[in-house]
């Protein structure tokens, strides 16, 4: 088991806290919160370890686990690596590209793994179909919340919209080679309400909308393929394949077919995969210490991370610019 602190005890925080504790891969050691009346407090109801200083968790600890605002993830993720600790970050990375190189860059000198917090990459409507995501060439995503003042320090394209960027850039695998967006502040002083559309150097073209003051929760993507459509639910957890295949010579009662213009015949059919009902910040924790004690890559990897973020910042400025 490895030994795992948690920088941050605020609403995340202590879920992570929850769950570590939860876990048979992680032994918790204990928790550092800036707000130390309010790591008292938790300390007191649920009987998790406060430290009063980050370095004595540090020190305490072979993973660390970045759960404090954002603005803070590059100087809590610096000293813990040069602490030579392993680092999982919630998302985003850190609060800037240079800041996001700096980490990775840290990590390949001190020899130590780290993971990025994109929950959504565990999410299980997403896994059930991610090897049937091949070659998108149009992706639409709406991720829309009801107002929540927590997170509205950011812009919404970083508060949100950065989930489906990552699961994007995740099974397109080609470079951005444009981005046009156009964004709204309604509520905070960052844009509440943005829609991006990216282009790719393959031809793919993904459109993402994101908004923080809707009157009901979305988190739905859909991937149209060559001979296939695929839609994720991440919110209800389900998903749809719609494949199409040669018709036969001679259909049966039941099947749809399809005829074009040219006169070729397609057969349309549905599946809805299995999805296995999980928790998805376990899993993602838990894949980071297999990670760990196998050698292996983390499944969102810093630099994954840093993509998403770079993207999204490619996204903020061609709003800046209108």
């Amino acid at each position: 088991m490895l030994k795992v602190g948690v920088l941050g005890a605020g609403h995340l925080g202590k879920i992570h806290l929850r769950l570590l504790q939860q876990s048979d891969k992680y032994e918790l050691v204990g928790f550092y919160d800036e707000n130390h009346e309010n790591g008292a407090k938790i300390e007191a109801e649920f009987g998790y370890k406060q430290f009063d200083t980050i370095a004595k968790l540090i020190h305490a600890v072979d993973v660390i686990d970045i759960v404090t605002p954002t603005l803070s993830h590059y100087k809590c993720a610096k000293v813990s690596i040069k602490s030579g600790k392993h680092v999982f970050i919630e998302k985003p990375i850190s609060t800037t590209v240079e800041e996001a190189e700096e980490i990775i860059a840290l990590a390949k000198e001190y020899n130590i793994k780290g993971q990025v917090g994109h929950v959504e990459r565990f999410n299980p409507a997403f896994t059930a179909v991610k090897d049937m995501i091949e070659t998108p060439m149009f992706i639409e995503t709406h991720r829309l919340a009801e107002f929540n003042p927590r997170g509205t320090d950011v812009p919404v394209v970083l508060d949100l919209m950065i989930h489906d960027i990552d699961a994007i850039l995740s099974v397109v695998k080609s470079k951005v080679k444009a981005v046009h967006a156009s964004g709204v502040s309604v509520l905070s002083q960052s844009p509440d309400i943005a829609n991006a559309r990216i282009e790719f150097e393959n031809g793919c073209v993904a459109n993402i909308t994101s908004s923080r003051i809707s009157m009901k929760n979305m988190r739905k993507s859909r991937f149209f393929q060559k001979d296939a459509y695929i839609s994720v639910d991440y919110l209800d957890k389900t998903c749809e394949v719609v494949k199409m295949k040669e018709a036969p010579e001679v259909p049966g009662d039941f099947d749809m077919i399809l005829q074009n213009a040219e006169g070729d015949r397609k057969q349309i059919y549905f599946s809805n995969p299995e999805v296995s009902q999980n928790n998805a910040i376990l899993d993602e924790l838990e894949s980071f210490a297999d990670a760990i004690n196998n050698n292996k890559t983390p499944i969102v990897t810093l630099e994954d991370g840093t993509e998403a973020l770079r993207v999204a910042y490619m996204i903020i400025d061609s709003m800046n610019e209108k």
